[in-house]
């Protein structure tokens, strides 16, 4: 469940969704209200108790022997599930960020590098830092025939569907449909993020492979078509 995605019409993930937030293995009601009407602004304070009142009979909150609130065995279980993948996810994103910073100081300090000369050739300003902020797992290379060329694969990215990528050496043709792409960088003859990343996976698994392809467009740039 998203944080910010706010669901009252259901009072045990409304509850869930309070206590991602207070944080709080019990708390007292008065204290309840006051941060679910006044510190969030969710309901009206009598609103507030009445979902109290009804959490209680319902079995979704439980009243301790202090008179303190509590969430349910049952509800208490997901807040702690949720709180370990957010862990994860958390520690997750460090990693990429660790990672992230160091694939771009090796590229800056290999810059010489016959890939990284090639590829700077297709790079605006600022792409390459969007480009390492692109994660691994985002990609799914679907195709991958070294020996003619041919690559094909997917990127999530900002909508729904993934992106799409083929590459085809013999005919020439680079395809993309990402929104920077299409509108700004085919124009050029550039690379967006997106095909930045995947030439620095294809670097990580095979940089003669990944050289030879670069050489190819970059050779003959003006016979290669960029398009959606």
């Amino acid at each position: 469940m998203n944080l910010f995605n706010i669901p009252q019409k259901d009072p045990a993930e409304f509850l869930l969704y309070i206590w991602k937030i207070i944080d709080l293995p019990q708390i007292s009601e008065k204290s309840l209200i006051y941060h679910v009407s006044f510190d969030l602004l969710l309901i009206s304070p009598k609103k507030a108790y009445q979902l109290i009142q009804k959490s209680i009979d319902n079995k979704l909150l439980k009243k301790n022997s202090n008179n303190s609130l509590s969430l349910s065995e049952n509800l208490e279980k997901k807040l702690l599930n949720w709180q370990k993948r957010r862990k994860q996810k958390i520690e997750k994103h460090e990693r990429d960020l660790i990672q992230q910073k160091s694939n771009l100081r090796d590229f800056k300090t290999n810059i010489k590098s016959d890939f990284n000369v090639l590829l700077k050739a297709f790079l605006d300003k600022g792409t390459l830092n969007r480009a390492v902020a692109v994660s691994d797992e985002s990609f799914n290379i679907m195709r991958l025939e070294q020996e003619y060329g041919l690559i094909e694969a997917d990127v999530e990215g900002s909508k729904e569907e993934s992106y799409k990528i083929q590459i085809n050496s013999s005919k020439k043709i680079l395809t993309h449909d990402c929104h920077d792409f299409i509108e700004r960088r085919s124009i050029d003859k550039k690379f967006c993020k997106h095909l930045v990343k995947l030439f620095l996976l294809l670097k990580e698994n095979n940089e003669n492979f990944a050289l030879e392809l670069l050489n190819n467009i970059a050779s003959s740039i003006n016979e290669w078509e960029f398009t959606n």
